[in-house]
């Protein structure tokens, strides 16, 4: 029996293996380049299918008896300005073909073209097919010389980008207006424009069999957690896909547990967030073509900060970070809260508001919990089509649509009017919670906690939130507790949480994330008024002494 279902599960998993996709094997029997210029050009366009933005232009370079050049490139990808200028212009130029009356040789031709000729910043030898594809395929342009078994390839990249933008998830009032775009060069540039050390580390690989995705990690040498760096690059080496269309994907796959609700990896659209979060230690993962780079570790109280907190004063900081954890407590227990409350407790309510609860749902069909959760399930029906419909008319779709549903629904006795109110506070609160990440999580929970209350009252809600606590202390990104700094308990590191010290009292960076370069500011204190005053009197005493 054993035997049997080993050869069921051999012949399935080799079924399996022959679904898998593989590259299409180059036309060539050899991967080296040939010397027949006419024949690298044919096993190019047979390499490529044909493709229709596939460019090539021919000509020919130095005095007579000229030699052939061709050069690649692939449109849209490419600077075409550049190329023309940089490239094809300086080529067909006279004068470096011949030296002393004597033709060069091809090997000594394509030496001085790289060293003399071209102007272009990245200039790099090609041998083997595979290379050339891939750097053609990257928006390179590749010159291939008639004669010469190698290629040279030069970094043109360009096409059309997105410009530097404002913030739109994540705006501020006195920080910064620029946000990251799909330009992986770009992106490391206003990191690197920001944090101007050498220090500042940059390493590019790639994932993805068919795509071939360029994803950098950066980190600061001499901050970052040697332990945490080498477990990134080994969760990056392991996966083994065929596309990589996003930072979602790689999320995913390097998660420490993709079952749990809560996000485990931290994500912005802004560069001074990326360079803040460095400078203490931790990892961003920078995917070409996507906006939005993760950042790890991350943990729970880092979702409630945002960028703005270090731009203002620290009292209204600290402020806005309350009434932030407020807003998530309101989001996740509001509606519960008030279904256990109306259906199992009601003597905890207040006489003269229990009085008109009860008058409003006076002739309402529906139980309080499915009245709720009817109510709970349109607006997010609302907020979907306000968020997918096109942004001139999708916020007036969703604003209009839930003061007429909410109305019509009174009117017609199928909610209460307390009801109405109970929901919009909650969609109301879920807003002030700055990440999407954190805002999405919490709706999934309302939901759950919403069930429990209806069906154990106070006490379903309290088994709820044990579990939850107890689930969310379990998790780890990285390595890092969850919770920390509250879980494990590491009173150093509450300056910066749910209250935000002044500057001059964050002088250490969080010991979790670095356990070697703990101390950040060195010996910075404030300047207070005695401070100043006797800092005052000493530069007077020392002008004084250097005019007498």
């Amino acid at each position: 029996m054993n035997s049997a279902w080993r050869r069921i599960i051999k012949k399935r998993r080799k079924k399996e293996l022959t679904l898998q996709y593989e590259e299409t094997e180059l036309t060539v029997n050899k991967q080296e380049l040939s010397p027949d210029l006419k024949e690298n050009l044919k096993t190019i366009i047979e390499v490529l299918g044909n493709s229709s933005d596939l460019m090539i232009r021919e000509f020919k370079i130095g005095n007579p008896p000229m030699t052939k050049a061709a050069l690649l490139a692939i449109n849209g990808l490419s600077d075409t300005e550049s190329i023309g200028s940089f490239i094809i212009e300086r080529l067909m130029s006279d004068g470096y073909h011949t030296e002393n009356g004597s033709l060069k040789q091809p090997r000594e031709l394509f030496t001085y073209i790289k060293e003399n000729i071209l102007t272009i910043m990245g200039v790099k030898d090609v041998t083997d097919w595979n290379t050339l594809v891939h750097n053609l395929l990257s928006g390179q342009s590749i010159l291939l010389i008639e004669g010469l078994v190698q290629a040279i390839a030069c970094s043109v990249q360009g096409g059309e980008l997105r410009t530097i933008s404002e913030p739109t998830i994540e705006p501020s009032v006195r920080g910064p207006k620029e946000s990251f775009v799909e330009a992986l060069v770009t992106n490391t540039a206003l990191v690197r424009h920001r944090i101007k050390s050498p220090n500042l580390r940059v390493e590019t690989i790639q994932l993805g069999e068919i795509t071939r995705t360029d994803v950098s990690i950066i980190y600061v040498k001499g901050i970052v957690n040697d332990k945490l760096l080498t477990e990134v690059k080994e969760r990056l080496g392991k996966i083994k896909v065929d596309e990589i269309t996003g930072s979602n994907t790689i999320e995913e796959w390097i998660s420490d547990d993709i079952w749990t609700p809560w996000p485990t990896i931290f994500i912005t659209e802004r560069p001074d967030v990326v360079t803040g979060n460095l400078l203490e230690g931790r990892i961003a993962i920078f995917v070409d073509g996507t906006p939005i780079p993760l950042i790890l570790p991350a943990t729970w109280i880092q979702f409630f900060q945002t960028a703005e907190d270090y731009y203002t004063n620290w009292h209204m900081t600290s402020f806005l970070r309350l009434l932030r954890v407020g807003g998530f407590l309101i989001t996740l227990l509001g509606p519960s809260l008030f279904i256990a409350f109306l259906s199992y407790h009601p003597e905890l309510i207040p006489t003269p508001l229990l009085v008109s609860l009860s008058a409003q749902r006076h002739g309402i069909p529906f139980p309080v919990f499915i009245e709720a959760l009817l109510m709970e399930f349109t607006f997010e029906v609302l907020r979907e089509a306000g968020v997918r419909m096109p942004r001139p008319i999708g916020q007036a779709v969703s604003i209009v649509g839930a003061l007429v549903l909410g109305q019509a629904a009174v009117e017609a006795g199928i909610v209460s009017s307390a009801m109405v109110i109970v929901v919009a506070g909650t969609a109301i609160a879920s807003f002030t919670m700055p990440h999407v990440q954190m805002t999405d999580t919490t709706r999934l929970l309302r939901f759950i906690m919403m069930m429990l209350a209806a069906s154990f009252g106070l006490y379903g809600i309290g088994l709820g939130v044990i579990v939850l606590v107890a689930h969310t202390c379990s998790i780890r990104s990285f390595g890092i507790p969850y919770l920390a700094p509250f879980a494990p308990l590491m009173f150093a590191d509450w300056k910066d949480t749910i209250i935000r010290f002044p500057k001059p009292f964050l002088s250490k960076r969080p010991r979790l994330l670095n356990q070697t370069k703990i101390i950040r500011t060195g010996t910075t204190q404030n300047l207070g008024p005695s401070q100043k005053k006797g800092q005052i009197k000493e530069n007077e005493s020392k002008r004084d002494s250097n005019e007498t």
